[in-house]
């Protein structure tokens, strides 16, 4: 028997695994300083008064920045994922998220750090 609240725990989590959680609350410690920066502008509902969740456990992944409520996830990438293998992976994650229904923004460190108004313009789009 599925209880209402299993669904809604899967709805939010996408069936992440116990070690995918715990994982996600170890990176809320270690954030980038472009991660730190981009979250200032984020948390406590100051963007468009959304609730945004920082390293968020989905399906398999744990997710920079997610909005439930929109099903945006926003990646903050460093300079590792410029690497052709790392790419491939970026693409693929990105394709399974579309498909459970999440879309996905990406930025730069570098993008976060040196043009973060350009880059909340681009997230207030997107959630609109």
């Amino acid at each position: 028997m599925v209880r209402l609240s299993d669904s809604r725990e899967y709805e939010f989590y996408y069936g992440a695994s116990p070690q995918i959680k715990a994982r996600a609350a170890e990176l809320r410690k270690e954030m980038t300083d472009a991660e730190k920066m981009l979250w200032q502008h984020l948390r406590n509902r100051k963007m468009k008064g959304l609730k945004f969740r920082r390293q968020h456990p989905v399906h398999i992944f744990i997710l920079d920045f997610y909005c439930h409520e929109r099903k945006l996830a926003i990646e903050v990438d460093g300079g590792v994922h410029k690497a052709t293998e790392q790419k491939e992976r970026d693409e693929n994650r990105t394709y399974e998220l579309e498909h459970i229904g999440i879309s996905v923004l990406r930025f730069t460190n570098e993008e976060v750090e040196k043009h973060i108004n350009e880059v909340l313009k681009r997230i207030e789009e997107a959630v609109s």
